[in-house]
């Protein structure tokens, strides 16, 4: 059983920042991959940033250079920091992981963008 909780979104003007935060708990490696996801209503979930147990990290182009994702692995936590947030940044945000084959998604944050 894995349990992914998200907070840390917002209203924000644009322009603005906000650091996202994910706790994950139950029978998951610490060392497991683990992404972040945005899906707005009437569009496609994207993978918005993506980070191994290596710290090696992969970002969807309409962020790159505003967002990085981190992560504490003692603590079993993952990160996203936006900056520059944009009306189109508006969307709910979700933490996912996997573990053994099994993809587990948060309940999402959700951001707004907007003056």
């Amino acid at each position: 059983q894995v349990q992914l909780v998200e907070s840390g979104g917002g209203l924000v003007q644009p322009g603005g920042s906000l650091r996202l935060s994910c706790a994950a708990s139950g029978s998951i490696f610490s060392i497991a991959p683990m992404a972040w996801y945005r899906q707005a209503p009437g569009h496609q979930r994207e993978l918005v940033a993506s980070i191994t147990g290596g710290a090696s990290t992969n970002y969807a182009d309409s962020v790159k250079g505003r967002a990085t994702i981190s992560r504490d692995i003692p603590n079993n936590s993952v990160y996203l920091q936006m900056n520059s947030l944009k009306p189109e940044d508006t969307a709910v945000y979700y933490c996912t992981t996997r573990s053994r084959g099994i993809d587990y998604w948060g309940q999402g944050t959700q951001v707004t963008v907007s003056s």
